[in-house]
C-alpha cells in the first residue's frame, strides 16, 4: 500500500501560526504602531495584506530593509488578514515581536 503524504498549503499554516502568536501577545496590530516597532528595532517579523496600497508596502519594505526585518507577504485581503488573527476588524498589517 502507498500511504499519501499529508500536504499542508501554506495559508493553513500562516494561520496556525497566526493564532500562535495571537495567544502569546507579542503583536503589534495596525499601521502605526507597526512602524513604531520596526523603527525601534523590535519586530521580528512584518505580515502585509494583498491590498495593501503600494506606497505603503514600499515604506514598510524600506523600513525593514533597515533594519532587517523579514516582511511577509499575506496572500488575503485586510479582511481575512483580521480573520486570521481572530479579530473582527480589517488588519492591514502586523507586526511579530
Amino acid at each position: 500500500m502507498v500511504v499519501a503524504k499529508k500536504v499542508k498549503k501554506s495559508s493553513e499554516t500562516i494561520n496556525s501560526h497566526l493564532a500562535l502568536v495571537m495567544k502569546s501577545g507579542k503583536v503589534s496590530l495596525g499601521y502605526k504602531s507597526s512602524l513604531k516597532t520596526l523603527r525601534q528595532g523590535k519586530s521580528k517579523l512584518i505580515i502585509l495584506c494583498s491590498n495593501c496600497p503600494p506606497l505603503v508596502k514600499s515604506e514598510v519594505e524600506y523600513y525593514a530593509m533597515l533594519a532587517k526585518t523579514n516582511v511577509h507577504h499575506f496572500s488575503g485581503t485586510n479582511n481575512d488578514l483580521g480573520a486570521a488573527c481572530g479579530k473582527y476588524f480589517r488588519v492591514g498589517m502586523l507586526s511579530i515581536l
